[in-house]
């Protein structure tokens, strides 16, 4: 599985960690070789994706973009492109606050929940099985490895 991070927030958070994450949610969901991107973000880029992509002029915690439906004929030997996911960084320290965690936990939980998504998770349309799943996920992930600057 390859895993890209484009951290123009300049959070710091390793390339390894953000991996790490993914790949254990995609282990834990039984995909074979994907490719997904993680870009970390502001408020006013997190804005203008929800504002492109949803018609919501706001900022929010996370967005995933699904690239290839998990139906889509794969070419041979080219692993398939899941997706993209968008996290905000102000959001994930304001998020962690409110919620007394560490910003490392929260960031953990949002790619969780992010990659869930990239993979046809909705809590907006679903009974509730997508947040069962990210929490039983999630209670089996270490927390990323990170201080924010």
């Amino acid at each position: 599985m390859s895993v890209e991070l484009d951290d123009r927030a300049g959070s710091g958070v390793l390339d390894s960690e953000i991996a790490r994450v993914v790949d254990a949610v995609l282990e834990a969901e039984s995909v074979g070789e994907v490719e997904v991107g993680v870009i970390i973000v502001g408020e006013a880029d997190m804005q203008t994706l929800n504002r492109e992509h949803r018609q919501l002029d706001s900022t929010t915690d996370v967005l995933s973009f699904p690239i290839d439906e998990d139906d889509d004929e794969p070419l041979a030997g080219v692993p398939r492109m899941l997706g993209d996911i968008a996290i905000c960084l102000p959001v994930v320290m304001a998020q962690a606050r409110e919620r007394e965690v560490s910003p490392a936990a929260e960031l953990t939980d949002l790619l969780v929940h992010g990659t869930l998504h990239l993979l046809g998770y909705d809590h907006e349309t679903d009974t509730g099985e997508m947040l069962v799943r990210q929490d039983e996920i999630g209670d089996e992930i270490v927390t990323i490895a990170w201080q924010p600057a």
